[in-house]
């Protein structure tokens, strides 16, 4: 590796004695810092850094290189007593995070190092990175690449997944053929066809690891192991004037998984859950698009059975995923309408959503968002009905309202038997006046109402919660805000009084100062924050409650 980074930073050296008109260099640096206040009433405590680290960090610095033909990149990765890899841990580390090399030679494409790429939408490989939830899934290895065509390509890759600075034992391999053709003379009508294949092979010592574990189960629950995995996905989008239609099926040889909810016979005669089992897996994945003046239309729909497809069946979470399964729910923005996400079932969901944009003129805009999905039982998981309509005025100010319904089944997103079903309604506003083209004040209102239909005494979950936020903007430099998030209505899971034994009412309030010049941001914020699942794209990760001071700057050149 160290002979490796000497000769990348040779070449890049030598690129600028020799070439630096044709040279083109860049980068970026993003770092938080985390200052830890322990603080009892909103249960931040009891983790090393508010314990006696105090401070946390992450900061990661990247440098790109391309010169004829040629294209590099080397990223610095650093961890200081950080809880983001494991929030209620802590975790120091630094190393080179990433390096790649591309160069095409001809029709052939040549890329080493560390990998990000998909496979279609995603469902049987993905390799990508979402630093907010502490994902980093890129692929250390080859990529190849070859034109067949100008419309026509196939790739082959292979390696094994990174593990924060080390990877997984187990190799990886795979590839696609992917194409465009037009089906009319004018090109109005068009198909873009592909297939792809990837394969997995166990080491010695995780399958070692798998028959441990197997030889404690019972004849009821035993299964065999097996070193290799196949997962094959056909899809294609087809484009027909104003429609697009995107379509995927896929499938997963049988494999090893844990699965949480698998029932497991115990030898003393009792049943618990949570299992290694082993079986093949299934997801048919489909979206349809409309899109004119002023209207845009899209429906999408997903049937997923036993794909979680991992480089290590006791890896969970965020960890070992090879692939990413497209969420049936919207991605929400507002801290109220996000409060409670649906996070995907790799083993079993069948969900949809539609998703309709309206724009009468200018001035105003109308959006709606229905969404519902079950698990393969027609249990129901999640239903969600989403309103909003936006009205300017002038350049003066802009109006947004809108309304959020939603029924969220506790037991299963959050893994806690017998929890109820919550049915929630939450409205919302957002006002925007600007005084100048530099001086802006925007205010936001937001109210999340849990309507009690399980015949508790006290409303399931955290109960009702009122948040409020006003931000002041002196652009091109300046922006403050100001926000509170207040559990305005205890519920079951608020937090205790110590010195009543009663249920709180318990403020969340948020200070922040940031400063932009050019492409450089710079943030100072004072944090208290509530426990709860934090979602990107589906993929969710539990936040524990945070208080303190956080700083962050983020920049490229």
């Amino acid at each position: 590796m160290k002979r490796l980074l000497i000769l990348y930073g040779f070449l890049v050296l030598s690129w600028g004695v020799f070439g630096q008109e044709k040279l083109v260099l860049g980068g970026s640096v993003v770092g938080n810092a985390n200052f830890f206040i322990a603080d009892s009433t909103i249960g931040a405590l009891n983790t090393p850094q508010y314990d006696h680290q105090l401070y946390g960090s992450e900061t990661w610095v990247s440098l790109h290189a391309a010169y004829k033909g040629f294209e590099g990149g080397i990223r610095f990765d650093m961890y200081n007593n950080s809880n983001l890899i494991d929030p209620k841990g802590s975790y120091s580390g630094q190393k080179i995070g990433r390096w790649f090399l591309r160069k095409q030679i001809k029709d052939l494409h040549v890329e080493a190092g560390y990998i990000y790429d998909q496979i279609g939408a995603g469902l049987i490989y993905r390799a990508y990175e979402e630093r907010a939830l502490a994902i980093d899934n890129a692929l250390y290895g080859v990529k190849l690449g070859y034109d067949l065509s100008p419309t026509w390509k196939v790739t082959a890759f292979t390696g094994k997944q990174k593990n924060r600075f080390e990877t997984y034992p187990t190799t990886i391999k795979g590839g696609t053929i992917s194409g465009y053709l037009k089906l009319d003379s004018t090109g109005s009508v068009a198909i873009s066809p592909g297939f792809g294949v990837v394969s997995t092979t166990l080491s010695d010592e995780t399958m070692n690891r798998v028959v441990s574990a197997i030889a404690t189960y019972t004849p009821a629950d035993s299964i065999g192991a097996c070193y290799n995995v196949q997962a094959f996905t056909l899809y294609n989008t087809l484009s027909f004037g104003k429609f697009a239609w995107y379509a995927e099926a896929a499938y997963k040889t049988s494999s090893v998984m844990f699965d949480p909810l698998a029932e497991k016979h115990n030898w003393t005669g009792t049943k618990s859950l949570g299992k290694l089992v082993r079986r093949p897996g299934t997801v048919f994945y489909s979206t349809l698009s409309f899109a004119q003046k002023g209207l845009g239309v899209t429906v999408e729909g997903k049937r997923t059975e036993n794909f979680n497809f991992r480089v290590d069946p006791f890896v969970s979470l965020n960890r070992g995923a090879l692939n990413f399964l497209p969420p049936m729910a919207r991605s929400n923005t507002y801290a109220m309408t996000a409060f409670y996400a649906a996070a995907t079932q790799e083993f079993g969901e069948q969900g949809g959503q539609i998703d309709i944009k309206y724009s009468p003129s200018r001035k105003m805009n109308f959006g709606l968002n229905y969404s519902n999905i079950q698990d393969l039982d027609n249990t129901q998981l999640y239903q969600e009905i989403y309103a909003d309509f936006l009205y300017k005025y002038k350049r003066k100010w802009e109006l947004t309202t809108g309304v959020q319904l939603q029924t969220y089944n506790q037991e299963r997103y959050y893994n806690e038997p017998g929890a109820p079903v919550l049915h929630t309604v939450t409205p919302f506003a957002e006002f925007l006046y600007k005084f100048s083209r530099k001086k802006s004040l925007l205010m936001e209102a937001q109210y999340l109402n849990i309507l009690n239909k399980e015949g508790h005494k006290e409303l399931p979950s955290y109960g009702n919660w009122f948040y409020g936020l006003a931000e002041y903007r002196l652009a091109p430099h300046w922006s403050f805000s100001v926000s509170d998030m207040i559990n305005v209505t205890p519920g079951e899971q608020s937090i205790v009084d110590r010195a009543t034994g009663e249920k709180k009412v318990s403020h969340y309030p948020r200070f922040d100062v940031f400063y932009t010049t050019g492409s450089t941001r710079l943030g100072l914020s004072y944090v208290k924050q509530v426990e709860g699942v934090v979602c990107t794209g589906g993929v969710c990760r539990l936040e524990p409650a945070f208080s303190g001071v956080k700083a962050t700057v983020s920049a490229s050149f």
